[in-house]
């Protein structure tokens, strides 16, 4: 690539050394790096590859294996440099797009949402889908943007915008297990399109721990 550019959009994550190579050029060549979706800002669902064997994956899905030159994890562009703005989600919300280009045209800060999709539900008038019908739901903990699409059409959201900016998972545990839901469903609802950041994995693990010592006859 040929810069300088005054914006750099990147989507998708560093899974391959050429990426890894890549996004360091694209960096010098950007005064201002904006990555747009889940999988740029925490490395998407690809980066489920981090909790297996890499190399056992490509002998099965590949008839040579040997080929393929990859990382043996999935992660997101701030992993490797400095990045100005994150928009999350998958997809992203267009107007949080409209809301940074216009912003950084205008020279002013853009006015990115803070809040959970628990308050885009309360706008919306949205009757919650976990408390009226225990359905799960990572609303609370998730960041807000996509305008509480889910929870409108009563699914429970999926945390596509990855961790709000202050996450009670513990909170939200103890209301999902009242309702039924048994630590491996909840381990499994932090394992999509946000699996590898840092408050959902680490909300992952401790129901994993959870799960062990009953698999090995403790509990």
């Amino acid at each position: 690539m040929r810069g300088p550019y005054d914006v750099t959009l990147v989507e998708g994550s560093i899974t391959t050394p050429h990426d890894a190579e890549r996004i360091q050029k694209v960096r010098k060549e950007s005064r201002v790096l904006v990555t747009i979706g889940a999988c740029a800002t925490a490395g998407g669902v690809q980066a489920l590859r981090n909790l297996r064997d890499v190399k056992e994956f490509t002998s099965i899905v590949y008839a040579r294996p040997e080929y393929i030159d990859t990382l043996t994890t999935s992660t997101a562009i701030a992993a490797h440099v400095k990045v100005d703005y994150e928009l999350r989600g998958c997809p992203v919300d267009k107007r949080q797009l409209l809301e940074v280009l216009s912003a950084l045209l205008a020279g002013r800060k853009p006015a990115i949402a803070t809040h959970s999709v628990c308050e885009e539900c309360k706008r919306k008038g949205n009757t919650c889908v976990l408390v009226a019908h225990g359905t799960a739901c990572l609303g609370p903990v998730t960041h807000g943007g996509c305008g509480a699409l889910c929870p409108t059409y009563h699914r429970g959201c999926y945390g596509c915008f990855g961790p709000a900016e202050t996450t009670n998972t513990a909170g939200l545990e103890k209301a999902l297990l009242a309702t039924g839901k048994t630590h491996e469903e909840l381990a499994r609802l932090y394992s999509t399109f946000n699996v590898a950041a840092p408050e959902f994995d680490r909300a992952r693990q401790e129901q994993l721990v959870q799960i062990r010592p009953k698999e090995n006859g403790r509990g």
